[in-house]
């Protein structure tokens, strides 16, 4: 009797012992964005759990072995369109969790490491089957423009969001709050434009991956992408916006490494596959044109943003545009550049971008340089290029065919910018063509 007594007081602190032991499951969070749900649960330590679903009816199931439960899923926000409701249970060696879902779902689930504020983590990403299926199709392609008035498409892209807060400040002000609300201004600004549409690469505090991100400018057939950052540096001290565009060989600069490494482990903290694996000669392929047109059209445009903007703030951190192979500039059809409004670690630029009138200033600053970048380059078969048209003088044997090919324009476009109602045309003539 006493040996089995003593098997069972044995027993009883092994129990204790496993307990004390167990990874703490701290807390859930729900992040929604358009087309999907991030699921996040705070760990402990290092996990290995078993995500699967279920059917009839719809439900997500989490286990997570040698657990103990730190939260209570009343208290929980479930902020997503996917997910009605939260259940849990809990034994001796585990803990279920369960997601009740309003349909069937396609999912995607991940650990991650401690990084930056944030400790282990679980993370998994719900998306409806319809949902995948639209967002896997590829773009519709493009066709030849009709209509000389099309619209000039700036993609603005507010850096970090979700659970990506970005850099924080002295006072807690969040990176990704600023590069967001100044997004919402400049798009403001565009669509007031005549002439210009914005397309906001996130309207919300969710993540989107930097793949994505590059992605959406690609649906919206964007003729440039601006993204949005407030970056903080280990030196308190470092002040002054910069603007930044795609550098083949990596960055030029000591801050410039340091810049494009912590802006690239953005997608870390999402949890999004590297880039790394792909193909050598792809890669290659896309730096080589990268470094014709995109690059030298994102200098141009970043060149006018930049003498705008130094007009608007305090201080530059640099007097010229800078290079660093941010990953989303990384686009060979599209320009693209990076703006870094301020250094949210410097105390004094962290209260300037608290201030609306000053968000409102870079907004209006970045806005100012891209308008007068498009006056001077417009996109074929934008208003801005009927606006700043060129002529040509018609020459002994032409027709409007071979002048219409001869300038990558369409003879619809010359009959209207022109106001022929056929296509007979006389020596000496001169004809508006659309840039």
């Amino acid at each position: 009797m006493i040996k089995h007594a003593g098997y069972y007081i044995f027993l009883c602190f092994g129990l204790v012992a496993l307990n004390v032991n167990a990874t703490k499951i701290k807390g859930m969070r729900f992040w929604q964005s358009p087309d999907s749900t991030r699921v996040v649960l705070d760990v402990s330590d290092a996990i290995k759990p078993n995500v699967f679903t279920l059917s009839n009816p719809e439900r997500m199931v989490i286990d997570i072995e040698n657990s103990s439960l730190g939260f209570d899923p009343a208290d929980l926000d479930i902020a997503s369109e996917i997910v009605s409701h939260v259940r849990t249970s809990q034994t001796d060696r585990s803990v279920r969790v369960v997601l009740d879902l309003k349909q069937s779902i396609e999912f995607n689930s991940f650990t991650l490491t401690p990084y930056q504020n944030y400790g282990h983590r679980l993370v998994i990403d719900l998306q409806t089957k319809q949902t995948k299926q639209a967002a896997s199709a590829p773009p519709a392609p493009k066709v030849a423009t009709q209509n000389l008035q099309r619209d000039v498409v700036v993609a603005i892209d507010a850096g970090h969001g979700g659970e990506d807060p970005g850099a924080l400040g002295n006072n807690g002000t969040k990176e990704k709050d600023i590069a967001l609300k100044v997004a919402k201004e400049l798009a403001e600004l565009i669509d007031k434009q005549p002439g210009m549409k914005a397309v906001l690469i996130r309207k919300g505090d969710y993540f989107v991956s930097l793949r994505k991100r590059t992605d959406i400018a690609r649906q919206n057939q964007a003729d440039i992408f601006v993204s949005f950052h407030a970056d903080g540096f280990h030196d308190k001290r470092a002040k002054g916006a910069s603007v930044w565009v795609v550098s083949p060989d990596g960055a030029q600069s000591e801050m410039g490494r340091w810049l494009e490494q912590r802006e690239n482990e953005s997608d870390l903290l999402g949890g999004v596959e590297s880039l790394s694996d792909k193909d050598p000669i792809l890669a290659k392929v896309l730096l080589d044109l990268s470094t014709t047109y995109s690059v030298s059209a994102s200098m141009s445009a970043a060149t006018f943003v930049h003498d705008s903007l130094k007009t608007s703030v305090p201080k530059m951190h640099k007097n010229r545009v800078e290079r660093a192979s941010f990953v989303v500039l990384k686009m060979p059809d599209i320009p693209a550049m990076l703006v870094e409004m301020a250094f949210i670690s410097n105390p004094n630029e962290e209260k300037l971008l608290n201030t609306h009138s000053h968000r409102q200033k870079i907004a209006k600053s970045v806005f100012n340089g891209l308008k007068q970048y498009f006056q001077q380059n417009p996109p074929d078969g934008s208003m801005f290029a009927l606006k700043n048209p060129t002529s040509y003088t018609i020459a002994s044997g032409d027709t409007l065919s071979q002048i219409a090919q001869r300038f990558n324009v369409s003879m619809a476009q010359l009959r209207e910018m022109n106001k022929l109602d056929n296509d007979n045309i006389r020596v000496g003539q001169q004809l508006m063509i659309p840039r």
